[in-house]
């Protein structure tokens, strides 16, 4: 309680582009390994790079979301390490003049909106990927020179819960942005959590200890929580002793099964890293007129587009939140929306009627090529009292065996999903099973609400769900009357 956590996230996220940062080779995951590369992206002698403008315009998608300022000219840097899994011996990023300077991540912890600055965010190339097996280890370059943007928060977070909800909403703003599709298992999404405590009410920055490559929200609080528990252990048992002494810098990982951070090697410093300017590219820029282009182009954010769902549509935040969720789904259903003004409905049916059958057949509204022109459609059709929501179901079950065929055409080429409109033939059911319940008709003048579903649901029975609800409960109740 005496102890203040200072947390600072650096994201590293894998850009969807089609191809590689500085080369021609499919930027592309699960395939074989090292069938995705080139003699650019493993390193070959003699061999010059090229920027992929691509990942240059998702770059400044991202700045401008953030509300970051797009830097005019940019530079790359190497900066040199050695490990199985750079092939170069360097990597080629953005030390000294980022693409992206400064910026604003709005998340809520606990209820509360919180905003936490960026510092930067800058690009650069991804390594490739060790693989170990039972008595040998494998390099697999698929992965080396992909695309990266990498985000640095200020140390401005003070708690897990914090971290959590701005990496969440960071992660949720990318994908809405289609700039990467967040695909933490495939590393799509990596963390590293730099931690350090403080008393309450001082300001110095003591040494940080940085937990490298954690893929994980969960894994990530549990990290810091535990690191944050050493660290005050530590300085509390040792209260004479200099604090630079105390915690020294390092890296470490998390062990998920320990629930503990393990040291891997003493904090290497700027200097060892050699940054020096990139020789093979020239500065990178960017005219005010392209950012313009882009800012035009901007999809709706995330929180601009909650707010809507919440406010104008009256939705509820689980409803909301799994609409978010998925980006496709959202654009899905603002489409539906601009063809049936009726939110609810069109909500209920897309995300329980039809994303239940679609699940139960391993199929999506894309691959089941079902368009929000036919779910538009078919709500419109219950909404007007053309069909009921029993008919409604059947329609949307023969949906998925033709989806070519509209809702419409689906109920005028069968005549059993055609609603009975026929009051003389309804009224004749109505008698039959009034007829065959006396003990309902008592039972519901005796206040029994249960007993007048009982008769609905037998006459809905009898006419095989085709008619009118309303029109059979007026019915029910001027006979009984």
């Amino acid at each position: 309680m005496h102890w203040q956590p200072v947390i600072g996230l650096e994201i590293h996220v894998q850009l969807n582009t089609k191809t590689k940062l500085f080369a021609s080779s499919p930027n592309r995951f699960g395939d074989e390994p090292n069938t995705n590369i080139s003699v650019v992206c493993t390193g070959q002698p003699g061999t010059l790079p090229k920027l992929n403008k691509e990942a240059v315009d998702k770059a400044i998608r991202l700045g401008l979301a953030l509300g970051s300022e797009i830097s005019q000219i940019s530079t790359f840097d190497r900066k040199s390490y050695f490990y199985p899994d750079s092939p170069r011996n360097y990597q080629i990023t953005q030390f000294h003049k980022p693409i992206i300077v400064g910026g604003t991540v709005e998340a809520t912890v606990k209820g509360e909106k919180k905003s936490f600055g960026i510092k930067s965010a800058h690009l650069e190339d991804d390594a490739g990927m060790l693989k170990h097996f039972t008595n040998f280890a494998g390099v697999d370059y698929n992965r080396a020179g992909s695309a990266l943007i990498e985000i640095v928060s200020l140390p401005c977070i003070h708690s897990a819960e914090e971290a959590v909800a701005y990496a969440m909403a960071l992660r949720e703003l990318m994908i809405h942005l289609d700039i990467t599709d967040g695909n933490m298992e495939e590393g799509s999404l990596r963390m590293d959590v730099n931690i350090s405590v403080r008393p309450l009410g001082n300001h110095e920055l003591r040494n940080r200890i940085e937990i490298k490559n954690v893929n994980s929200f969960s894994f990530m609080q549990m990290a810091i929580e535990a690191e944050v528990r050493k660290q005050v252990a530590a300085y509390t048992a040792m209260p004479d002793k200099s604090w630079d002494e105390i915690i020294p810098r390092a890296t470490y990982r998390f062990d998920t099964e320990k629930k503990e951070t393990v040291l891997m090697r003493t904090k290497d410093s700027i200097d060892d890293y050699r940054y020096f300017p990139e020789p093979d590219l020239p500065p990178l820029h960017v005219s005010s007129d392209h950012v313009r282009h882009i800012q035009k182009h901007l999809p709706e954010l995330p929180w601009a587009r909650r707010n809507r769902y919440s406010s104008e549509y009256a939705l509820s935040e689980q409803v909301v939140e799994t609409l978010l969720s998925d980006p496709k789904l959202c654009r899905f259903f603002d489409r539906c929306l601009e063809l049936c003004p009726h939110p609810k409905s069109l909500i209920t049916w897309i995300l329980s009627e039809f994303q239940g059958r679609l699940k139960e057949i391993n199929k999506t509204f894309e691959t089941a090529h079902i368009t929000p022109e036919q779910v538009a459609e078919l709500v419109l059709l219950i909404e007007t009292k053309k069909i009921n929501g029993k008919i409604g179901k059947t329609v949307a079950d023969m949906m998925l065996i033709d989806p070519h065929k509209s809702p419409s055409q689906i109920v005028a080429e069968n005549e059993h999903l055609r609603p009975m409109t026929d009051t003389g033939s309804l009224e004749t059911i109505v008698n039959q099973v009034l007829e065959a319940n006396p003990q309902s008709i008592i039972d519901f003048k005796n206040g029994k609400d249960k007993a007048f579903a009982f008769l609905v649901g037998q006459v809905m029975k009898l006419t095989k769900g085709t008619a009118s609800p309303e029109l059979v409960n007026q019915l029910l109740k001027d006979k009984m009357n």
